[in-house]
């Protein structure tokens, strides 16, 4: 026996010999720590694009179009839009204009928006047509109302014809489905400019929380015709019937399947509550030591408990299996746990150990939340592993010594000892002794084969195309999906489907056209731009016209109004399709003569005159998934490049998205390798210090790392995207699977120190500890399946990948692992083969 051994045996022996004083420390213990959960952080200090600061061609030409093309604000503002719908008529009419300057002149009133509203800081159709009717450009809000109201609705159409003839106002104003040049559209939007202390960088801008609040709650007091805003205050029913939805949908389902399952492993109520009991300390124990400690909870708060709750349920079962195992017809209570829980503590030590190895490399991460996420869960683990050493067994003695002073039988039977269950998980230990090797390498090429998709895999920024199927929204009471029919959700469809984003960076794609722009052939890749946006499913058309922003557009723009420029710009283009083909650097002197902010914001000039990049700006809708579209800004990139020397970089939010978050998730996966590398040598080191073995310590991790591959593997065959979460996830869950690994070698290791040889030990390693890690995998996976139900594809893509995870773990853990260890032990630690092949186990090792 191991000096870990020894050591673990001592505080078994003491936690089962004064069981109640055990329970009184830790009773004082959990309320001190529970008094540090009011003080978590739950919130993120710096912005996630402050700090990611992955470099990617997209990310270069970003910061490359940002230094030479991008004009620089004096002072930050933030935008927040209302928007006026008139379903059954015409939102430009003289009425509803007139609807919505009473609406401004009302909100402008208020202190909370008047007070951070920026000097003519409201815009939209109606200030336009009525400054227009009022003949002064610098009329108030009561001298357009004046205006507007003297005249009739011909004059009011006449000006919305003429104002809304194409360009930045109509697209910026207006609907898609408005016909530039008419004088009616089904709504319209209105633009108020606040003054912010400071906007965050690679963010936009929040208006005044309070200004916010003014203007949702006088929209929604105007239904004809209607006005509604989407902030946080129109947005907060909607959170709130997802998060109703969310638990009427998973939970119900969850904890049916859950219970099912320990109603099955247990087959005893009270062992199932004294269960729960440590899970819940245990979760709680997480959350306030981060609460003491001062370390921001982020997303530890949505992810830790789950995994924190799935190893908890897996040692309470290690803990009562072993204790049944332990207790033969003349045991007593405190004897049988105490050695029960010597036997599993080690174990439990070694997943902790490892466990803390495999999410602490995280801190290697650029991102603080998933650093203090690391953190988080290596202390869950940690809390785990004493709440179950010391706090359970105790509760268990005290629950089962009452019990039976009332003539109750606590002696229960151990999962996997039963008729049934037995003989399919004795299966991997018979397999291990007439193929070990053929186990080993067949499982050896299919996890080989599984990491081998990895390249192949669709990388993704993150996946927001949420989908409700219809059985969902059609379910009884209140487990039917109702959040996509809430207004909010009508209404941000709607402005999404109809709509540019109102900020450059998200309502269009800048094309960095990086070639010699004297070319010919440079621009002739810019029309071509031109052309596949026109053809793209994802660019946004007003009136069925995509306004791509160009050289070429600029110039066509000009010379319909100077005739100077007008006169080189036909000269040089002799095949009179629009595109200069010779004498190009004069065409963009002549341009920078005559429209020189037109011409900065689509060429670069140095100062000496040179001319060296082009800008090409795509307008795209709104709400698409961002790998959909990224996909589909690269193709546009692709048609420009074919047949030109220029380089062509799409930038925008879903290329850089999409960029530089799957370097982050490759870089998670990276991670997660040497993080592996890592538990291969601490268990290398302990078993080798412990069980005299370095090798079998080798041993335990290359289950897991199988289970990487052939996740990895099913990723690509199913088409699950690797995504910064997915990647987070699926490192995190390979935490939990080197669980089952470690307590099937850990327990084969003690039977052989006790004298069984090779095929007797496994039996009882994989019979005895393979039914506690059976129904850890049921549970866990039960409780994962259900987020197959969510909606959100992120969600189900979590539950998939832990789900699946978790499976491959069991089954590597009991039908691939004992041909490993019988080979170690028959090849290398020369146990006798042959005596080993005439030994017929039956009965587990009860010691």
């Amino acid at each position: 026996m191991g000096r870990i051994d020894d050591t673990i045996d001592r505080i078994a022996a003491i936690v089962t010999a004064h069981n109640r004083l055990v329970l009184l420390v830790m009773l004082v213990a959990t309320a001190g720590v529970l008094m540090g959960i009011p003080q978590i952080e739950a919130e993120q200090e710096e912005a996630f694009g402050d700090e990611l600061e992955t470099q990617t061609e997209v990310g270069e030409a970003a910061e490359y179009v940002d230094d030479n093309y991008a004009d620089e604000d004096d002072e930050p503002t933030a935008t927040s839009n209302v928007y006026v719908r008139d379903d059954t008529g015409n939102a430009l009419s003289q009425a509803a204009l007139l609807e919505a300057l009473e609406y401004q002149q009302e909100v402008t009133e208020s202190d909370a928006v008047a007070d951070s509203l920026e000097e003519d800081g409201v815009v939209g159709p109606p200030n336009a047509i009525a400054m227009q009717l009022a003949g002064d450009p610098d009329a108030d809000v009561d001298e357009q109302i004046e205006a507007l109201e003297a005249a009739d609705d011909d004059e009011v159409a006449a000006v919305v014809e003429r104002t809304f003839t194409g360009g930045e106002a109509t697209q910026a104003f207006l609907p898609a489905s408005y016909e530039s040049g008419t004088a009616e559209a089904e709504s319209f939007r209105m633009q108020f400019e606040f003054e912010v202390d400071e906007a965050p960088e690679n963010q936009l801008a929040s208006p005044p929380e309070d200004a916010q609040r003014t203007l949702f709650e006088a929209a929604e007091e105007r239904d004809d015709p209607d006005v509604f805003t989407l902030g946080e205050f129109a947005q907060e029913p909607w959170i709130e019937q997802q998060q109703s939805d969310t638990v009427w949908l998973i939970l119900p389902p969850a904890l049916v399947l859950v219970l099912a399952v320990l109603a099955f492993a247990y087959r005893d109520v009270v062992d199932v509550l004294i269960g729960f009991v440590g899970v819940v300390v245990s979760v709680l124990w997480m959350f306030g030591i981060l609460g003491w400690l001062g370390i921001p909870a982020g997303m530890t708060i949505i992810i830790g408990p789950v995994l924190i709750v799935a190893l908890s349920i897996d040692f309470g079962l290690h803990v009562f299996m072993r204790y049944r195992e332990h207790r033969g017809p003349e045991d007593g209570i405190r004897e049988a746990m105490s050695r029960s829980t010597g036997s599993v503590a080690v174990a439990f030590l070694l997943v902790a150990l490892t466990a803390a190895i495999g999410f602490l490399s995280n801190l290697t991460s650029p991102l603080s939340m998933i650093r203090e996420l690391g953190i988080g869960i290596t202390l869950g683990v940690l809390s785990a592993f004493v709440i179950f050493v010391t706090l359970v067994p105790a509760l268990k003695i005290g629950a089962d010594g009452l019990l039976e002073r009332f003539g109750f039988d606590r002696r229960k039977t151990a999962l996997g000892k039963g008729r049934y269950l037995r003989p399919v998980l004795s299966s991997g230990v018979h397999v291990a002794r007439r193929a070990a090797p053929v186990v080993v390498v067949v499982a050896l090429v299919a996890g080989t084969a599984g990491g081998l998709a990895y390249a192949d895999i669709d990388r993704q920024g993150f996946q927001q195309d949420i989908e409700v199927a219809d059985w969902k929204t059609e379910l009884p009471g209140p487990m039917a999906w109702e959040a996509a029919d809430t207004e909010y959700q009508q209404n941000l469809a709607y402005e999404q489907e109809q709509y540019q984003g109102d900020h450059e960076f998200t309502s269009s794609t800048r094309f960095l056209v990086d070639g010699d722009p004297t070319d010919p052939e440079t621009l002739e890749a810019v029309a071509d731009g031109h052309a596949a946006a026109d053809d793209s499913d994802v660019t946004y058309s007003q009136g069925g016209e995509v306004a791509v922003l160009s050289p070429l557009s600029v110039m066509a723009e000009t010379a319909a109004t100077d005739e100077e420029f007008a006169e080189v710009y036909h000269g040089a283009d002799t095949t009179g399709d629009g595109v200069p083909n010779q004498d190009v650097d004069e065409v963009y002197d002549a341009l920078f003569d005559a429209a020189p902010e037109q011409a900065e914001q689509v060429i670069e000039r140095t100062d000496d005159g040179e001319y060296r990049t082009l800008l090409v700006h795509v307008p795209v809708q709104q709400g698409l998934d961002v790998g959909e579209q990224g996909d589909a800004m690269h193709d546009i990139a692709d048609e420009m490049e074919d047949g030109s020397a220029a380089s062509v970089t799409p930038v925008g939010v879903a290329t850089l998205n999409n960029a530089e978050l799957a370097v982050l998730a490759d870089d998670i996966m990276e991670t997660m390798l040497i993080a592996l590398a890592g538990v291969l040598v601490a268990l290398a080191a302990i078993y080798r210090f412990e069980r005299d073995s370095a090798l079998l310590g080798a041993l335990t991790v290359v289950p897991i790392a199988l289970v990487v591959g052939l996740v990895i593997g099913s990723m690509s065959l199913f088409g699950v995207p690797l995504t910064f979460v997915t990647a987070l996830l699926m490192s995190i869950t390979i935490g939990l699977g080197i669980d089952y690994n470690i307590h099937v070698s850990d327990r084969f290791a003690q039977a052989l120190e006790r004298g069984a040889d090779p095929a007797t030990a496994l039996y009882t390693a994989v019979t005895g500890t393979g039914g506690a890690l059976l129904g850890s995998a049921l549970t866990s996976g039960a409780a994962f399946a259900t987020l197959l139900l969510h909606p959100g594809p992120q969600i189900r893509s979590f539950g998939a990948i832990v789900v699946l995870a978790l499976a491959l773990s069991f089954l590597l853990s009991v039908f691939v692992l004992p041909s490993l260890l019988y080979l170690w032990a028959t090849r290398v630690a020369e146990w006798d083969a042959a005596e080993s092949h005439e030994t017929r186990p039956s009965v587990a090792d009860n010691d």
